[in-house]
Formats: C-alpha cells, structure tokens, sequence
C-alpha cells in the first residue's frame, strides 16, 4: 500500500520530535480525512438534486421522524449536529424554497416545529437514492468482510469519545 498524508506527516513529526508519540495519528488523522472526503463526495452527489448535504440531513431527520415528518429545531439540531444559528438560517431558505413549512407547537406556541411539505417529501426521496448509491460507492475498495469488521470498530471508537 503507498504511503498517504498521514504517513508523511508522522516521519516529518519525528524526524522534529522524536520522542512524540505519533501512533494514534495513524488512526484519528485518517478518520478527519475520510470524514472531510465523505462528506465533500456525499456533496458532490447532489448537485443534481437542487439540495445540500446540510439540507439533506435536515430533510432527511425530518423523513425518518415518521408521519407527520415534523420536529422541532431541537430535535433536528441534535440529529444535523449544526448551530442553531446556522440551523435556524437552513430552516428559513428551506422554508422559501417550500421543502419545509414552519408551524406553532401546540403545546409551546414559542417554538415553531419544521415539517415537509409534499414537494420536500418528492425531493428527498430521490436525494436519498442518490445518497444511498454514493455512500455504497464510497465503501467500494473494501471487501464485505472488512466492511463487517470496521462496523463495529468505528462504533466502538464512536461510543469511547
């Protein structure tokens, strides 16, 4: 296997630093490249689509909801993992592009929850085939084997942080 990044900058670290430990960069410095590289590629995917990747996981929390497809800014907050400043901007150009409708909690007439709109509930579908076949694509250099076995790796690895 040729060397990468991180394998370069693991010898220009010790060649500074002898003594620094750089071993679990092999790991974590991996993980921050492939995060930024899946995402970029799981964005690239739906230029078509006339959505984000942002949108797509706004969009899609609100699908898996079930029906009604309604939830507050809390709750899709937590499942995005965005500010509420940004989400509450994404929730505003969603709105005005009609993929999301903005109505009053009955129970709290101060949050105002976020649902899909028929035409939102259209677009997701196919983004999400979309995404699906990019995300099946992106995992194409490992065997199911290895792909069984880094499951339960990365979600060990998950759960520890």
């Amino acid at each position: 296997m040729k060397d990468d990044l991180v394998d370069r900058l693991i010898i220009e670290w010790k060649r500074e630093w002898p003594n620094l430990d750089a071993q679990p960069m092999q790991v974590a410095g991996r993980i921050l490249i492939l995060g930024k590289a899946l995402v970029k590629r799981a964005g690239n995917s739906l230029k078509n689509s006339g959505i984000s990747y942002t949108d797509l996981k706004v969009l899609d929390t609100l699908r898996r909801s079930g029906h009604p497809f309604e939830l507050s800014p809390k709750l899709i907050m937590d499942s995005v993992l965005i500010t509420s400043g940004a989400l509450t901007a994404l929730l505003g150009r969603l709105t005005k592009i009609d993929l999301i409708y903005r109505s009053p909690d009955p129970l709290d007439g101060r949050i105002k929850k976020a649902g899909l709109t028929k035409k939102g509930i259209l677009v997701l579908d196919d983004a999400i085939k979309i995404r699906f076949e990019e995300a099946k694509d992106s995992v194409k250099g490992l065997t199911e084997k290895e792909k069984q076995q880094l499951i339960p790796l990365l979600k060990k690895l998950l759960n520890s942080l």
